[in-house]
């Protein structure tokens, strides 16, 4: 089951939104739950699958964790108790119109479904888990722009481990990857926390960035500004975008090339890139350019 595709066995595309996968899985937990199928054993292993991917594609995070891993990646991360924390099932199928007591067999491992919302005995509470670590990780943006991987060399466990870790495209200041079981032991038996790897992205001498949208500066001459011009911008993946100037731009007017900035990371929508324009006003003149601009003035420019 673990090594399934999740988005296959719910049958949504992966750019699904919270509410089509919810619906989705209403739909298959209404067909496959155990009071509808009574003694069907092929039926409630599917509703073990399309629980777990449930399970999997309504949290945020290991939704994530999925995407960038993959299936054989996310499992080597999270256990079948970790799939399942803080995960309700039985408060969502009593929103779907079935009782806790319809499913009375388990998943196994920490699965919610050996009790507790579908019945049977309430387990003893877990001991406390380890704590979490917290790496920061500095990325340029043309590493935010097109991923990488990275090697990381952290603590754990009272020794220097090195771990190496994909780091997927728009992963701006912030974000954070969480890496199952890496962080410290728990004191009292319970399992290990996690180690989380957040991003923090340097200064460009170029761009910065607003979340997946970015800026950059260009300068141009005073009578660019007047008559108009086309200027390049580069671009993080090392190529140039034409960018024309109307006539009459002001200082510091700010054009948008849309869908080029930063990618996100989900889906394959990108931020905007916007182009701050400078206009370059000369502190001195030649004696012919004060000539001309005498001249003008007299026109009443």
């Amino acid at each position: 089951m673990s090594q399934q595709d999740y988005y296959k066995i719910l049958g949504v595309s992966k750019d699904a939104t919270d509410s089509e996968i919810k619906k989705a899985y209403r739909k298959l937990a209404m067909k496959y739950h155990p009071d509808h199928s009574k003694g069907d054993k092929n039926a409630e292993e599917m509703f073990k699958k399309v629980s777990e991917a449930y399970a999997v594609l309504s949290d945020k995070e290991k939704r994530q964790q999925y995407d960038t891993f993959g299936s054989t990646g996310f499992h080597q991360r999270y256990s079948q108790e970790d799939i399942f924390r803080n995960v309700d099932l039985g408060d969502i199928l009593k929103e779907f119109g079935f009782g806790g007591q319809g499913a009375r067999f388990s998943f196994g491992g920490g699965s919610p479904f050996g009790g507790g919302p579908f019945g049977g005995h309430p387990r003893r509470k877990a001991p406390a888990k380890g704590s979490d670590l917290v790496y920061e990780l500095p990325l340029t943006l043309q590493e935010v722009a097109s991923g990488t991987s990275k090697t990381v060399t952290f603590q754990h466990q009272g020794r220097s481990e090195n771990i190496t870790v994909k780091i997927p495209p728009g992963m701006i200041t912030g974000k954070k990857l969480r890496l199952a079981g890496k962080g410290e032991p728990s004191p009292y038996g319970g399992p290990t926390g996690d180690l989380f790897i957040q991003s923090r992205v340097v200064d460009d001498s170029f761009f910065t960035n607003d979340e997946w949208d970015l800026n950059a500066n260009v300068t141009i001459r005073l009578s660019e500004s007047i008559l108009g011009t086309q200027v390049s911008v580069p671009t993080l993946e090392g190529r140039e975008l034409s960018l024309k100037i109307p006539a009459g731009t002001r200082h510091k007017t700010r054009m948008r090339l849309a869908g080029h900035g930063l990618p996100k990371m989900k889906g394959s929508a990108k931020g905007d890139l916007y182009v701050t324009v400078l206009v370059d006003v000369p502190k001195k003149l030649s004696k012919e350019q004060k000539k001309l601009i005498e001249e003008l003035a007299a026109t009443g420019m």
